[in-house]
């Protein structure tokens, strides 16, 4: 039987979401990759166990995240059921829709039939009566975005998604989507980008906008899918997700990405940091962003991540070294989206 550490709250600063009354971990724990059906369902519970035993509040989901689609969420569910019941109401559990998800013209997009079946997808999944954040995981340029914030809307009045929010929206289409939620007295709560040392769009015009408007930021990809980590140092060793193919394509190991990562490692080592941690560290120097999505093969993993909030500070000396590898790496999956938006 899992018994809660009672001193989980101990030792964690928890950082305000833009101008809302709710609090976010400054990392919490994203399960895009390694919780899905192809995955050993007890290495995924001993994370999520550990997380919340280090004051990992917020759990993020998707309804595709896998593989197979949908997967992350049975077991996520599962993980609640025998672990987290009594705990439920301590814990942040968002959950998006937008990508692939089911064949034929509703299953993706920005429709308001695919968010709002998608939600009740994700709920029966995950055995909950709520999600406490549900977001539009993409820009669909070809739904009006009165329909697709209408589908948030609901949501709320429904008392399904106690917050809503975006992601991968540019800053004019953030904008636009803040104006229509506060016109229907629902608030942006946050934004979702991806946002990493050799992938820094949104200092670009979307941190100003989410700051003026009062919404949080949550970085997702801050280790650039493990380019930011020691793993790819000196090949592509066994396991790592290089090697199993799928959403890491092997062009971001080009010469120039790992003479950048090798410059950062220097610095993160001097810093008595791994390269992970430096690089976490790193995304939250700046106070707009809310908190850090990382994901984790392992318990091993979890904490050398969660090792990063024992450094958190940078002085100007190190930030000036840090800016001269953390450069454009071509890393950005999802640039397609927000730059259209």
């Amino acid at each position: 039987m899992y018994v809660a550490d009672a001193k989980r709250y101990d030792a964690i600063a928890y950082r305000r979401c833009g101008r809302s009354g709710l609090r976010l971990p400054p990392i919490s724990l994203g399960l895009w990759q390694n919780f899905g059906g192809q995955d050993v369902f007890e290495t995924g519970r001993s994370v999520i166990r550990r997380a919340f035993d280090k004051g990992v509040t917020h759990f993020d989901l998707a309804n595709n995240y896998g593989p197979p689609y949908g997967s992350a969420e049975e077991n996520f569910g599962l993980v609640l059921k025998k672990d987290f019941s009594s705990h439920r109401d301590e814990m942040i559990i968002s959950s998006k829709a937008g990508w692939d998800m089911w064949p034929g013209p509703y299953g993706a997009g920005g429709s308001r039939k695919h968010l709002l079946v998608s939600l009740e997808q994700s709920l029966k999944r995950m055995g909950v009566e709520y999600v406490d954040i549900f977001y539009s995981h993409r820009p669909t340029l070809d739904v009006p975005l009165e329909e697709t914030i209408a589908a948030l809307v609901q949501m709320v009045r429904q008392g399904k998604a106690l917050y809503v929010g975006i992601s991968s929206y540019g800053p004019e289409r953030t904008r636009e989507a803040e104006r229509i939620l506060r016109a229907e007295g629902i608030p942006l709560l946050i934004h979702q980008p991806s946002y990493s040392m050799l992938n820094r769009w949104i200092e670009d015009g979307l941190l100003d906008t989410l700051e003026e408007l009062g919404a949080g930021c949550i970085a997702f990809s801050p280790l650039a899918q493990g380019l930011l980590t020691s793993k790819y140092l000196n090949g592509v060793p066994d396991g790592a997700r290089a090697a199993r193919g799928g959403s890491f394509d092997t062009k971001l190991l080009s010469d120039a990405n790992i003479e950048r990562v090798r410059g950062l490692n220097a610095i993160a080592s001097d810093r008595g940091q791994t390269l992970a941690q430096m690089a976490i560290a790193w995304t939250l120097r700046d106070p707009r962003v809310t908190s850090a999505l990382a994901g984790a093969r392992n318990v091993a993993q979890l904490d050398d991540s969660l090792g990063a909030l024992e450094k958190l500070e940078f002085n100007t000396e190190e930030l000036r070294k840090i800016d001269g590898y953390a450069t454009e790496g071509g890393v950005d999956l999802w640039r397609a989206q927000s730059k259209a938006a």
